[in-house]
């Protein structure tokens, strides 16, 4: 059993892996509630950095020293038991929760703890959430697996009602989530280094609706066959979103403007909750959106004060964002990384004006690009110009019989004008050599793919 960060309250708490997303938001987390927080990590980063300028300590590199005095130590999946920080802690009998446990000890308690569960669409889902609550009056306690400007970062410490936070299924970690409210944004194959294949996922995803409690609500995309039955034969009240007409909520009056953004009349079981724009383009938006107005409406929000909030969402970070106009081309980074969320970036990126539409893409993890590669081959026909990268290894080490270059054939035979780009300063040579003023360029990817978008806008006749 986990230990608990609250016997702790007033020790040190020592992350491993602070860089990470998730992890320096719970740092920041929970230095404001009162702990003395330090942290390491294999490379610095704007994370590092931004966590640093708030006064927590934290080492490049991983060292057995960097643990002692710590109180309690917090790391997240990636981090191995033979990590030399860990191995440590274990010596020295220093307690150790996991990143998940340490969210769900956190939630737990909350009478309306929300969790954003889905292969695709959580950290969208989640941060319309939260500015939907704050803007409608609620001051929920959030933390989201991306950044949200709104909030000012990845996490928001407020009231004791609401609790608003991402619920990843991968290694199963939404499992030691407390919601009391579970959502459902959709079932798809990914993780599959942990799960056996898209069953497993889809029963995974029913032990997380299992932990609702019987007055509580699963909510769940009702046009996804999977995530509609997790909820309908869920123990608990239910309600799905979705086009179909066996939606309970659904989008009346659905329209597009020219650059993909929803306008639409949200109605439940056929009763007019409230008129909504989005500023967010795609179809998928506008599904995650419902999403946040079932989660709105069960809660009880002003459906007036909802619709101005989704109105005023402009993203979070990493999420189709645009990070520079260089060149004359301007320079989109997206986070997605499986198939579903790359046709999504380049969908929204094909509404945009444009000359050539410039895909960029760093394949994560080689088990992923393995085990989806047929379906990757098919992901990138909405481009003109696909630059691939090395695969980012992150967790895992290179098995050897799987490259970049294995990917060039079949994309080439579907008629994608692909290369192989390998490093970052390459891309942007190429890049530069070939773009012209007028095109768009969009990189893909959850690893450290932004970087290149950075190094592009650093380098010259960069405008935002």
């Amino acid at each position: 059993m986990a230990a608990n960060i609250f016997d702790f309250k007033g020790g040190r708490a020592h992350f491993i892996g602070i860089g990470g997303s998730s992890m320096s938001g719970l740092a920041g987390y929970l230095q404001e509630l009162g702990y003395a927080v330090t942290g390491s990590d294999r490379t610095a980063s704007h994370k590092t950095e931004h966590l640093q300028e708030r006064g927590i300590q934290v080492s490049v590199g991983h060292a057995a020293e960097n643990v002692h005095g710590a109180s309690v130590i917090v790391y997240s999946a990636a981090i191995p038991p033979e990590n030399p920080e860990r191995a440590e802690a274990a010596r020295l009998g220093i307690p150790q929760i996991e990143r998940c446990d340490l969210i769900g000890q956190l939630m737990e308690g909350y009478p309306f703890a929300v969790g954003v569960s889905g292969t695709h669409g959580k950290t969208t889902t989640t941060s319309m959430l939260a500015q939907a609550f704050m803007q409608a009056g609620v001051d929920p306690t959030i933390h989201i697996g991306g950044e949200l400007d709104f909030i000012g970062g990845s996490t928001h410490v407020g009231g004791k009602h609401d609790f608003i936070c991402e619920a990843c299924e991968y290694n199963a970690s939404f499992l030691r989530f407390k919601p009391t409210v579970a959502i459902i944004t959709n079932i798809d194959e990914d993780h599959l280094d942990f799960y056996k294949d898209i069953d497993d996922i889809e029963a995974a995803f029913v032990k997380y609706a299992a932990l609702v409690p019987k007055d509580g609500w699963v909510i769940a995309w009702g046009d996804d066959e999977r995530a509609r039955h997790v909820c309908l034969n869920a123990d608990c009240n239910h309600m799905t979103y979705g086009l179909g007409e066996g939606c309970m909520l659904r989008p009346e009056g659905l329209t597009y403007d020219a650059l993909g953004r929803a306008s639409f009349t949200a109605t439940l079981n056929g009763e007019k909750l409230g008129a909504f724009r989005l500023s967010v383009p795609s179809e998928a938006n506008m599904l995650d959106a419902l999403a946040v107005i079932c989660a709105a409406h069960i809660r009880g929000l002003d459906m007036a004060k909802v619709a101005e909030a989704l109105a005023g969402f402009v993203g979070a970070h990493r999420r189709f964002e645009l990070t520079s106009v260089t060149d004359g081309v301007k320079c989109y980074t997206d986070y997605g990384h499986n198939p579903a969320e790359i046709k999504n970036a380049l969908k929204i990126a094909s509404m945009q004006p444009h000359g050539t539409l410039w895909s960029v893409w760093q394949p994560h993890t080689y088990s992923r690009t393995k085990t989806l590669f047929d379906q990757f081959v098919e992901t990138f026909d909405l481009a003109d110009k696909l630059l691939i990268t090395d695969i980012m290894g992150a967790r895992e080490a290179d098995p050897g019989d799987i490259k970049s270059e294995m990917l060039l054939e079949p994309l080439r035979a579907r008629g994608v004008d692909a290369v192989v780009t390998h490093t970052f300063d390459e891309t942007e040579a190429w890049l530069r050599a070939h773009w012209q003023a007028g095109d768009l360029m969009v990189s893909h990817g959850c690893g450290d793919i932004d970087l290149l978008n950075e190094q592009i806008s650093s380098h010259g006749d960069t405008k935002r």
